[in-house]
């Protein structure tokens, strides 16, 4: 008999397929709110026309905007963010950009209501074995419209790193998750095609992860399940034609659907949680982590998954076959990286890596138990 809870996050509205401009003014009239601090990519500040349309379209209620969020969220970029929008006297947080544009509003707004204002001052929100510690509740919320598709725009978690340790650390609140997410495709056309299609291998693994977990549940695997189709159909189809914005709106509503699991209480395993390592010590982009891990975590597993795996493979179009041996060449056919070598992770760093693994708090829940780090090098191995 299945046992479980879901928990209905605190996000209002989910907005697809019409102009993010358009969109955020209606949010802020509905919402009351009249100083958005815009937390936004560097890049589409920079080199495109698109965060000027937003400011232009709010007018005098766009007090600032901060474009200096690097990958993997930084605590010094936090930081700059959270003093920035706390000096404009942001009531609303707006992002345009990536999972660590993203992530860093999340973050800003936990210490815009916690009276973080130090780089330090982190330690005092940061969850510490999964658990948050007590905290004021954000004020100051956020809309989000993402322009990868790593789904972080879904969730109450974000993942900053701690420079000083070169750890990933996790703040989590159930107000963090953005009030209104706008999935708007041709925001999508600006994204780098690798960044595109290796965050979404990033949301094939959420996907993969919550339908092979031993707690995973039916709730759960409806929206995973059809997510995964979504994405195994639409990805390689944005990197035949990077203007089909049809093919973008189904990678957007598949990422949207592979957060299912994780919103609905069912964890993910070895492959996001070794992925926290290589991306917080090695600097691995988001999206490579997964493309780099997910089939190995899957050949260590099968052991005790094979039923469950057999429905990924399934869902990606190959009922019948090895899901290890259809994500390896779903992953390759899309151009992404395979192995620890590529991404330039040796041998000599895999004990490191084992041992970090084991504090995060995905690898103690994968699938096939893991009691150390021993058997996280094994899985290593196998990615090398």
């Amino acid at each position: 008999m299945h046992q479980g809870r879901v928990v209905f996050g605190a996000m209002d509205e989910v907005v697809f397929g019409r102009p993010a401009s358009e969109v955020i003014v209606e949010q802020m009239d509905r919402l009351g709110a009249g100083r958005a601090f815009l937390m936004v990519s560097g890049t589409l500040n920079r080199e495109t026309d698109v965060i000027e349309k937003i400011r232009r379209a709010l007018g005098p209620r766009c007090i600032g905007t901060f474009d200096a969020m690097p990958p993997h969220t930084p605590r010094s970029a936090v930081i700059s963010a959270t003093n920035q929008a706390r000096e404009a006297r942001a009531d609303l947080i707006v992002t345009v950009g990536g999972g660590s544009v993203t992530d860093g509003a999340k973050a800003v707004q936990l210490c815009l209501a916690n009276d973080v204002s130090t780089i330090d001052g982190i330690d005092r929100i940061k969850a510490v074995g999964g658990a948050s510690p007590p905290m004021n509740a954000p004020i100051v919320r956020q809309i989000s419209a993402p322009t990868t598709i790593a789904g972080g725009e879904f969730t109450s978690i974000a993942g900053v790193t701690n420079e000083r340790t070169k750890v990933k650390e996790m703040l989590r609140h159930p107000l963090a998750i953005p009030r209104v997410t706008i999935l708007d495709p041709a925001l999508g056309a600006h994204t780098p095609e690798w960044l595109w299609l290796s965050t979404g291998i990033r949301a094939v693994d959420h996907c993969v992860e919550g339908i092979c977990s031993r707690e995973a549940h039916p709730y759960a695997d409806a929206q995973a399940l059809k997510g995964l189709s979504l994405l195994a159909q639409a990805l390689p189809r944005v990197k035949a034609d990077g203007s089909d914005l049809d093919a973008r709106m189904d990678c957007q509503i598949g990422t949207w659907l592979s957060t299912g699991p994780l919103a609905s209480g069912v964890p993910m395993g070895a492959s996001h949680g070794i992925g926290y390592v290589l991306g917080a010590e090695f600097g691995v982009p988001h999206g490579h982590t997964s493309c780099v891990m997910l089939p190995s975590v899957m050949r260590w597993n099968k052991p005790v998954n094979a039923e469950r795996q057999a429905l990924v493979a399934a869902a990606m179009g190959h009922p019948g076959e090895d899901a290890g041996d259809v994500l390896d060449d779903f992953i390759r056919g899309l151009g992404m990286p395979r192995s620890l070598r590529e991404v330039k992770v040796g041998p000599e760093h895999f004990e490191r890596i084992a041992q970090q693994a084991m504090a995060t708090p995905w690898v103690p829940r994968n699938p096939r138990r893991i009691e150390g780090p021993a058997q996280v090098r094994e899985i290593l191995e196998l990615a090398a």
